[in-house]
């Protein structure tokens, strides 16, 4: 198709070339002395003030309320972002390191799992998170308790979504973890390992986070009466294996998760006919069957103690007892001493 003529505003008119006389009388009309207007009739006054029309709204455009609302555009990048997600777990495009950790299904399901549990249901608030490093490695000793191990869940969550860097935790968990079928890969995928010095140092020196709870199951399923006593730390692996990675070992206490679960007794001969460290018996479980398995909404809060370096140790300092009796009771004393201190500050279990 040709291209179309622009033809300017006026020019669809036939011009005349100026010339001759009309171009003279022209140029005699503009240099002559402008005479004065003849009088005419007066001219009409401004019309008289009548009802206003009211001013016309311009249309909005198409879309503009949605556009407003930014809920269109955010939905859908939410949803085009989970079918992403379901593709890459269908075809096998994720990637988990060595232990089994897979950060992605962490951050998108687990962490979103856990989080309502952390925020709306036990309300826990985190102090202390500056005392975590933003990056290397580092042993996070946290004391034990709650018949059921969410004190460990809540602590992955308190890290990764109150440390600036968003850290992840990598919790060091019993044989038992890693027996109960389901359970064993979740907690893979979470990124817990099994409670082993080999495996906690190989994490540390890559500089993870690693957590753990030296009380095990004598600190979870201890009775109600003992509720933030602190039991015995074991014999010290974990400082053994931070002053081997020359990693800080940073105290951990936890206030909420003692009555969450009251223990008021333990059904030992059911325990050991199910292979089980202990069967709680709490004021609702076993007596309301799976309604007594829901935990009671307490109070949490998790407070971080200033880090205790061991990277001014000598290599061989591992292998002293001394030394790692002293570091135990040390970080010991720190965490029984910040668990009075907050149960002095606490208001209510509940509130």
């Amino acid at each position: 198709m040709a291209d179309a003529k622009v033809i300017p505003f006026g020019e669809d008119r036939p011009r005349r070339r100026g010339g001759g006389a009309r171009g003279a009388r022209a140029v005699d009309a503009v240099a002559a002395p402008a005479r004065p207007p003849e009088p005419g009739p007066p001219e009409p006054g401004p019309p008289e003030p009548g009802p206003q029309a009211a001013p016309v709204e311009p249309l909005a455009p198409v879309g503009a309320p949605a556009a407003r609302a930014g809920g269109a555009g955010e939905w859908d990048r939410r949803i085009a972002g989970g079918l992403a997600f379901l593709r890459r777990r269908i075809t096998g495009e994720y990637e988990v390191d060595e232990f089994g950790y897979d950060k992605e299904l962490t951050d998108q399901v687990l962490m979103s799992l856990m989080r309502p549990l952390f925020d709306k249901y036990f309300r826990v608030e985190v102090k202390g998170v500056e005392n975590i490093p933003k990056e290397g490695g580092a042993l996070i000793v946290a004391n034990h308790s709650g018949t059921l191990p969410l004190d460990g869940l809540m602590l992955q969550v308190a890290v990764h979504d109150h440390h600036p860097a968003e850290r992840h935790l990598r919790l060091l968990a019993a044989d038992l973890v890693f027996m109960l079928p389901g359970v064993n890969e979740l907690a893979r995928k979470a990124g817990h390992t099994l409670a082993c010095a080999e495996d906690a140092q190989r994490l540390l020196e890559a500089g993870e986070l690693v957590g753990v709870m030296p009380e095990g199951f004598k600190g979870i399923g201890k009775p109600f009466g003992e509720r933030y006593k602190l039991q015995r730390f074991g014999r010290g692996g974990f400082v053994s294996t931070a002053l081997r990675a020359g990693t800080p070992i940073v105290p951990c206490s936890i206030v909420g998760a003692e009555e969450i679960y009251p223990m008021i007794g333990n059904a030992k001969t059911l325990a050991r006919l199910l292979g089980l460290p202990y069967f709680p018996l709490t004021p609702t479980f076993p007596w309301l069957g799976p309604l007594g398995a829901v935990p009671l909404p307490t109070k949490w809060t998790i407070q971080f103690g200033e880090p205790i370096a061991t990277d001014g140790y000598a290599a061989e300092a591992a292998e002293d007892p001394m030394l790692m009796f002293n570091l135990t009771d040390e970080v010991r004393e720190r965490i029984q001493h910040t668990l009075y201190k907050l149960l002095v500050q606490r208001r209510s279990v509940f509130f």
